[in-house]
């Protein structure tokens, strides 16, 4: 009786290898990456028609970001009236994406589409995996700074250190022209830094050398610079005068205050660093094509418009600003993800008298 239960050694080879692809096929019906990648790679002519069509189809396109719904509520607002695609945003603190993101997939529910926020933290999800490569026709409007080399996320904004100065307190001949005029001894207590500043300070370190980079923060913390959290506050002192020169300052803080009438001005020393806040698309994103749709238009023309005029940097050179027209590089990510601790503790000794660095949020 037991011998009518056997199976020949071919015969066996056969049926596992079939058990073998039922088992693969079922993995890849219930993990849409596959198929989403298809999606995402499509460079076709018929590209955008074809991600309309099924974003027409799928559910609303659900976004996560740290951009503050002052400005990306007009912009879902612009995208739903484009296209007649909704939206379901969810607005937090970049740390609070990141974590999100994270708790949802390790509990194996991947309700995101899109995914915008600072660059350590989509460099952080992408190194969780929850980040899909793409494709967007928009790229070549971009810079090479705009993408990571694993370019599976890319620059939408940026925000960048520039130093501004208060055009009554500085006289022409002494706006400083290089890192080391800002510790010249005339503006002993007159320069602001942002206390959080730390990765700033790690990349000018790295850019200058360890020994010169050194002599010159030393000169700096000798002249006892204000430190104050918070860059859009370190604007305000600024123009008000309680500060003649803010070393750590975003460019479009300053722009800002001068559209203001403020008697601020600023200036990109060399070699200028920028913070990218960027843009994804989810391996297993349940809205792909609608989720593609949307990223495809924050890198648009119109979209990047958008975010210039609610007083962003956007990452296109297609749209005209004078906030992006300088040299500059970002600041690379293993400095926030794999050195923090060491930059934070030389930064708070220097500056904060062995205090907490307490980041600033976007």
């Amino acid at each position: 009786m037991a011998d009518s239960f056997k199976v020949d050694p071919l015969r066996r080879s056969m049926l596992a290898a079939s058990l073998g692809a039922v088992c693969i096929g079922s993995a890849r019906a219930q993990d849409p990456s596959a198929r989403n990648r298809e999606i995402y790679l499509y460079k076709g002519a018929d590209r955008e028609a074809r991600l309309l069509e099924g974003a027409k189809k799928e559910g609303p396109v659900s976004i996560y970001t740290s951009l503050n719904t002052r400005d990306s509520g007009p912009i879902t607002e612009a995208f739903e009236k484009k296209y007649g695609v909704k939206t379901l945003l969810w607005r937090s603190s970049s740390e609070k994406v990141l974590q999100r993101a994270v708790t949802e997939a390790q509990a194996g529910r991947f309700l995101c589409d899109v995914l915008e926020t600072n660059g350590p933290e989509m460099e952080a999800l992408y190194r969780e995996k929850l980040l899909a490569e793409f494709y967007s026709p928009h790229f070549k409007d971009l810079p090479p700074a705009a993408f990571p080399k694993h370019r599976h996320y890319v620059a939408d904004r940026f925000n960048f250190f520039v130093i501004g100065y208060n055009t009554k307190l500085v006289k022409p001949e002494e706006v400083p022209n290089t890192y080391a005029d800002l510790a010249h001894p005339r503006f002993a207590g007159r320069v602001g830094i942002e206390s959080g500043d730390s990765d700033w300070y790690a990349a000018v370190m790295k850019s200058m050398g360890e020994q010169k980079g050194n002599a010159f923060f030393r000169q700096l913390a000798a002249n006892k610079p204000q430190m104050r959290t918070g860059h859009t506050l370190l604007s305000e002192l600024l123009s008000s005068g309680e500060v003649a020169v803010a070393a750590t300052i975003y460019n479009h803080n300053i722009e800002k205050m001068m559209l203001r009438g403020a008697p601020v001005k600023w200036k990109a020393l060399t070699p200028t660093f920028g913070r990218p806040n960027a843009i994804g698309v989810t391996p297993r994103a349940p809205n792909p094509h609608a989720g593609l749709l949307f990223a495809d238009f924050m890198l648009s023309p119109v979209g990047q418009t958008l975010l210039r005029d609610r007083n962003r940097v956007p990452a296109s050179l297609a749209v005209d600003t004078n906030l992006n027209k300088f040299p500059f590089e970002m600041i690379d990510p293993v400095i926030t993800l794999d050195e923090a601790d060491k930059w934070e503790k030389q930064w708070s000794q220097l500056f904060l008298q062995g205090q907490k660095v307490q980041k600033e949020t976007d």
